[in-house]
């Protein structure tokens, strides 16, 4: 389960290094078919981003060389989607293992960053990720624009209203995500913020 008080997760830049008025957009769930609207954006606002892929997904036609070539990031965030605390230990390994492995393979890059599915973990969780030597990266802020399909300037709100220094976005690769891209980032930046990248 997402506990807000495990320090052992990254939920925010400030954990990692001071970064004054700066914040991390991150996208789960592609890639989709949706990635290349993403990166247009992405490269006009000149902005850095954290893509945590399911690697069922990913295959060497997608545009994952742009994605790298464009300055983001790629981490894993298991091989098919499933929620970790259901699974036992060995489940949970191949789970994330396997996505870390599918996805060095394709990209020749490699992965350092996991998120779970549904933000849910156990302790399983924790050792599997110290022994696989990947850092594991939650959020602070949740854009909620899997449940803003008819709504999208609410994605906006969510985040702009909340968010604070080394805020952590959680946004998913989703056509009304992309419909409020443009506005989400300018609205940051007029608070102040600068995008970037975990350092």
């Amino acid at each position: 389960m997402y506990d807000l008080k495990d320090d052992r997760w990254i939920k925010n830049a400030n954990e990692l290094k001071a970064t004054r008025k700066k914040i991390i957009l991150t996208f789960d769930d592609g890639p989709s078919r949706n990635l290349e609207a993403i990166l247009d954006i992405l490269k006009e606002k000149d902005v850095p981003a954290i893509f945590f892929w399911q690697s069922k997904l990913l295959y060497k036609e997608r545009p994952w060389q742009r994605v790298l070539d464009e300055g983001h990031v790629i981490g894993a965030h298991s091989l098919k989607h499933k929620n970790l605390v259901n699974l036992n230990y060995e489940e949970q390994y191949k789970q994330i293992n396997k996505s870390v492995e599918q996805i060095e393979e394709i990209t020749n890059n490699k992965v350092t960053y996991f998120r779970p599915p549904f933000g849910q973990y156990n302790e399983d969780t924790m050792t599997i990720l110290h022994e696989l030597g990947l850092t594991p990266i939650m959020w602070d802020i949740s854009s909620y624009d899997w449940v803003n399909k008819d709504t999208p300037e609410k994605i906006v709100c969510n985040v702009v209203n909340h968010i604070s220094e080394g805020s952590i976005i959680l946004l998913h690769e989703l056509e009304q995500t992309v419909s409020i891209l443009p506005t989400l980032i300018d609205q940051v930046r007029e608070k102040g913020y600068e995008l970037t990248l975990l350092q």
